[in-house]
């Protein structure tokens, strides 16, 4: 007999439902979100499971990645193709939601999603709480500026490293003031220094991996952005074209075709927004003035003049994330071309 498996997962327990080949309901319960007390339910159907599908999310990493190693056939599937599919239920229960995935697997009409590996999930937590901490001490600086400009007084933009400074120097003689803002100004010099500290190790990591160091050869990409794509890519054999990656990234226009109705919109940001951020901003730096002439640059300037910058960088973005593909694929540093086409 051959079985499929659905996991609707919830924080505390998770909705479990079996189907046999011809789709009737076998057995159903609700088990703790454990991987050893899933896998304990799950042991009658051990050898004859075909399939076990769930959505992916926040616990899908770890549940996978645990499952898989006690032998089962697991699959992480799309959360937001799932859900089309879901939907068709009348009542949106977690029992109703894990026999619908039950289904989905032995449809076999699903989009398995690719689950990132330990180093890559490690390094990506980095770039994280990175990304966080560097959010805090903008949001803190936002607001003692605010609270001086209802003061009065005007702070001009000043530099990460002399903001303290520029504070101090409005400050001189409004002691009484100073006092109030003195817990923000300490809260924002600790959290700088650990977003320095946390900077430090990106950069430590992204130079001692040689996967990074090869992609940073190519115009515009940083250490950031380098073990960003490094994380969000992981395996790039899951590519069979190097042009697929932009469409993974959403930096391709979205397509509504119908009979004599051709419309292509906006591009689709579908896909990692960390990502397509950073490739966003290397892009930017390649055209920004003080760059240096560069074949890509001149092909990315020659779309501005046409269609306007914007679309100039979008374009440059997809195009350096097909060749930061290229490169891993082949194991090869850029190297300039004479001429693109």
């Amino acid at each position: 007999m051959r079985y499929f498996v659905g996991l609707d997962v919830s924080l505390k327990m998770t909705s479990v439902c079996v189907i046999d080949a011809d789709g009737a309901k076998v057995r159903e319960a609700a088990v703790a979100t454990e991987p050893v007390a899933l896998i304990e339910f799950l042991k009658p159907y051990r050898r004859s499971c075909v399939r076990l599908g769930l959505e992916s999310g926040s616990l899908s990493e770890w549940l996978y990645l645990e499952l898989a190693k006690a032998g089962l056939p697991v699959v992480c599937i799309e959360a937001r193709q799932a859900h089309s599919v879901l939907k068709a239920n009348i009542n949106k229960t977690d029992r109703n939601d894990a026999r619908g995935i039950a289904t989905i697997m032995r449809a076999g009409l699903y989009r398995a999603v690719h689950v990132k590996s330990l180093e890559s999930r490690q390094h990506r937590t980095l770039l994280t709480v990175r990304r966080i901490v560097q959010h805090k001490v903008i949001d803190i600086e936002s607001a003692i500026s605010g609270i001086l400009r209802s003061f009065g007084f005007r702070p001009g933009r000043a530099s990460t490293r002399k903001f303290e400074m520029s504070v101090a120097r409005l400050l001189e003689g409004r002691s009484d003031l100073a006092a109030l803002l003195q817990p923000l100004i300490n809260i924002r010099r600790c959290l700088r220094e650990q977003f320095d500290a946390l900077d430090s190790q990106m950069r430590r990591v992204a130079s001692s991996d040689p996967i990074c160091r090869r992609l940073m050869t190519a115009p515009g990409i940083g250490p950031f952005t380098a073990l960003t794509y490094r994380c969000v890519i992981d395996v790039p054999e899951r590519f069979r074209r190097s042009q697929t990656i932009g469409v993974h990234l959403g930096l391709t226009p979205k397509t509504r075709q119908s009979g004599a109705m051709d419309i292509r919109g906006r591009i689709s940001k579908r896909g990692d927004r960390g990502l397509r951020s950073a490739l966003y901003n290397g892009a930017n730096s390649v055209l920004a003035p003080h760059c240096k002439d560069h074949p890509l640059r001149a092909w990315a300037l020659q779309i501005a003049a046409r269609r306007g910058r914007c679309k100039a960088v979008i374009a440059l973005a997809r195009r350096l994330a097909v060749i930061l593909h290229r490169m891993w694929c082949d194991g090869a540093d850029y190297k300039v071309r004479p001429a693109l086409g």
